[in-house]
Protein backbone atom coordinates (compact mmCIF):
# COMPACT_ATOMS: atom_id res chain seq x y z
CA UNK A 1 0.00 0.00 0.00
CA UNK A 2 1.29 3.39 -1.02
CA UNK A 3 1.17 6.02 1.68
CA UNK A 4 1.83 9.49 1.41
CA UNK A 5 2.61 12.78 4.23
CA UNK A 6 2.51 16.41 3.87
CA UNK A 7 3.84 19.21 5.71
CA UNK A 8 4.77 22.91 5.69
CA UNK A 9 8.72 22.77 7.44
CA UNK A 10 11.11 25.61 7.96
CA UNK A 11 14.40 24.27 7.55
CA UNK A 12 17.62 25.50 9.97
CA UNK A 13 20.05 26.61 6.97
CA UNK A 14 23.75 27.69 7.60
CA UNK A 15 26.52 26.65 9.85
CA UNK A 16 24.89 25.98 12.68
CA UNK A 17 22.52 23.83 10.99
CA UNK A 18 25.57 21.64 9.93
CA UNK A 19 26.49 21.11 13.50
CA UNK A 20 23.10 20.20 14.46
CA UNK A 21 23.08 17.96 11.93
CA UNK A 22 25.50 16.29 12.78
CA UNK A 23 24.25 15.76 16.21
CA UNK A 24 21.34 13.97 14.74
CA UNK A 25 23.44 11.81 12.68
CA UNK A 26 25.19 10.11 16.04
CA UNK A 27 21.20 10.18 17.70
CA UNK A 28 19.01 8.77 15.18
CA UNK A 29 20.35 8.48 12.19
CA UNK A 30 17.23 6.79 9.93
CA UNK A 31 15.76 10.13 11.21
CA UNK A 32 18.63 12.14 10.03
CA UNK A 33 18.75 10.65 6.62
CA UNK A 34 14.81 11.15 6.10
CA UNK A 35 14.83 15.07 6.68
CA UNK A 36 17.23 18.04 7.81
CA UNK A 37 16.83 19.61 11.05
CA UNK A 38 13.58 21.79 10.64
CA UNK A 39 10.73 23.12 12.19
CA UNK A 40 7.21 21.43 11.21
CA UNK A 41 4.59 24.43 11.12
CA UNK A 42 1.73 22.17 9.61
CA UNK A 43 1.03 18.61 9.56
CA UNK A 44 -0.80 16.69 7.25
CA UNK A 45 -3.85 16.44 9.23
CA UNK A 46 -4.26 20.08 8.84
CA UNK A 47 -3.11 20.45 5.02
CA UNK A 48 -6.28 18.96 3.20
CA UNK A 49 -8.31 21.63 2.06
CA UNK A 50 -5.32 24.12 1.87
CA UNK A 51 -2.81 21.91 0.08
CA UNK A 52 -5.96 21.13 -2.59
CA UNK A 53 -6.03 25.22 -3.62
CA UNK A 54 -1.87 24.54 -4.54
CA UNK A 55 1.05 26.37 -4.98
CA UNK A 56 -0.63 29.89 -5.98
CA UNK A 57 -3.36 30.26 -3.33
CA UNK A 58 -0.60 28.86 -0.50
CA UNK A 59 2.02 31.98 -2.05
CA UNK A 60 -1.22 34.82 -1.77
CA UNK A 61 -1.94 33.38 1.97
CA UNK A 62 1.87 33.97 2.87
CA UNK A 63 1.66 37.27 1.47
CA UNK A 64 2.78 39.70 4.40
CA UNK A 65 4.00 37.19 7.01
CA UNK A 66 7.07 37.54 8.40
CA UNK A 67 10.06 35.29 8.64
CA UNK A 68 10.30 33.94 12.21
CA UNK A 69 13.00 33.75 14.37
CA UNK A 70 13.35 31.51 17.02
CA UNK A 71 15.74 30.79 19.61
CA UNK A 72 16.04 27.14 21.22
CA UNK A 73 16.87 25.66 24.79
CA UNK A 74 19.16 22.56 26.11
CA UNK A 75 18.32 19.05 23.98
CA UNK A 76 15.26 17.51 25.59
CA UNK A 77 14.04 13.47 25.97
CA UNK A 78 10.57 12.73 24.88
CA UNK A 79 8.72 9.78 24.47
CA UNK A 80 11.54 7.39 25.95
CA UNK A 81 14.44 7.86 23.38
CA UNK A 82 13.21 10.68 21.06
CA UNK A 83 15.08 14.01 21.56
CA UNK A 84 14.12 17.41 20.68
CA UNK A 85 15.48 21.19 20.56
CA UNK A 86 12.55 22.93 22.39
CA UNK A 87 11.63 26.84 21.14
CA UNK A 88 12.37 29.08 24.06
CA UNK A 89 11.17 32.31 22.37
CA UNK A 90 9.56 32.75 18.95
CA UNK A 91 6.50 30.42 19.77
CA UNK A 92 3.79 33.29 18.95
CA UNK A 93 5.33 34.05 15.34
CA UNK A 94 5.37 30.16 14.26
CA UNK A 95 1.27 30.49 15.67
CA UNK A 96 0.80 33.64 13.76
CA UNK A 97 2.29 31.73 11.17
CA UNK A 98 -0.30 28.99 11.42
CA UNK A 99 -2.92 31.13 11.60
CA UNK A 100 -2.57 33.12 8.44
CA UNK A 101 -1.80 30.11 6.46
CA UNK A 102 -4.29 27.82 7.63
CA UNK A 103 -7.30 31.15 7.51
CA UNK A 104 -8.56 31.10 10.77
CA UNK A 105 -7.79 32.47 14.39
CA UNK A 106 -8.25 29.29 16.24
CA UNK A 107 -5.55 26.92 15.59
CA UNK A 108 -4.35 24.15 18.18
CA UNK A 109 -0.90 24.21 19.64
CA UNK A 110 2.30 23.02 18.41
CA UNK A 111 4.88 23.96 20.07
CA UNK A 112 8.30 24.63 18.28
CA UNK A 113 10.89 22.58 18.46
CA UNK A 114 13.64 20.77 16.19
CA UNK A 115 13.63 16.46 16.41
CA UNK A 116 16.71 15.49 16.58
CA UNK A 117 15.81 11.31 17.76
CA UNK A 118 12.49 10.26 16.90
CA UNK A 119 11.19 7.33 19.25
CA UNK A 120 9.48 5.84 16.60
CA UNK A 121 12.76 4.87 15.23
CA UNK A 122 15.50 2.21 17.06
CA UNK A 123 17.54 3.93 19.33
CA UNK A 124 20.95 4.58 18.17
CA UNK A 125 24.37 3.50 19.49
CA UNK A 126 24.93 7.37 19.80
CA UNK A 127 21.68 7.93 21.54
CA UNK A 128 22.91 7.17 25.18
CA UNK A 129 20.88 8.40 28.26
CA UNK A 130 23.37 11.20 28.59
CA UNK A 131 22.26 13.62 25.83
CA UNK A 132 25.36 15.82 24.44
CA UNK A 133 25.44 19.29 25.12
CA UNK A 134 25.22 21.84 22.21
CA UNK A 135 27.12 25.30 22.70
CA UNK A 136 24.31 27.89 22.68
CA UNK A 137 22.91 28.96 19.00
CA UNK A 138 22.49 32.51 18.11
CA UNK A 139 18.01 33.23 17.16
CA UNK A 140 17.64 31.10 13.95
CA UNK A 141 16.04 33.85 11.38
CA UNK A 142 13.73 31.52 9.07
CA UNK A 143 13.01 32.84 6.53
CA UNK A 144 11.60 29.77 3.52
CA UNK A 145 8.68 27.83 3.84
CA UNK A 146 8.44 24.22 2.09
CA UNK A 147 5.77 21.92 1.03
CA UNK A 148 7.32 18.85 1.53
CA UNK A 149 5.82 15.00 1.29
CA UNK A 150 7.28 11.64 1.87
CA UNK A 151 6.20 8.50 0.19
CA UNK A 152 6.16 5.32 1.55
CA UNK A 153 8.42 6.18 4.83
CA UNK A 154 11.62 7.30 2.64
CA UNK A 155 13.29 10.50 2.63
CA UNK A 156 11.12 14.06 1.90
CA UNK A 157 11.41 15.90 -0.90
CA UNK A 158 10.28 19.31 -1.23
CA UNK A 159 7.33 19.92 -3.77
CA UNK A 160 7.79 23.79 -3.57
CA UNK A 161 8.98 26.48 -1.79
CA UNK A 162 7.58 29.84 -0.43
CA UNK A 163 9.96 33.22 0.65
CA UNK A 164 8.73 34.61 3.91
CA UNK A 165 9.14 38.73 4.32
CA UNK A 166 11.35 40.21 6.69
CA UNK A 167 11.83 39.13 10.07
CA UNK A 168 9.95 41.90 12.34
CA UNK A 169 12.59 44.64 14.31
Amino acid sequence: MNSSRDQLSLFLRGPGADALNACRAVLDPVQARLIPAHVTVCREDELGELLSLGTEALAARLQGCPALTLSFGPLERFGGHGVLLPCTAGQSQLDDLRRCLLGRDEVRAQPAHVTLAHPRNPRAPGNTDRLPTLPPAAPWTLSELRWIRQLNGGVWATLARFSLGPAPR
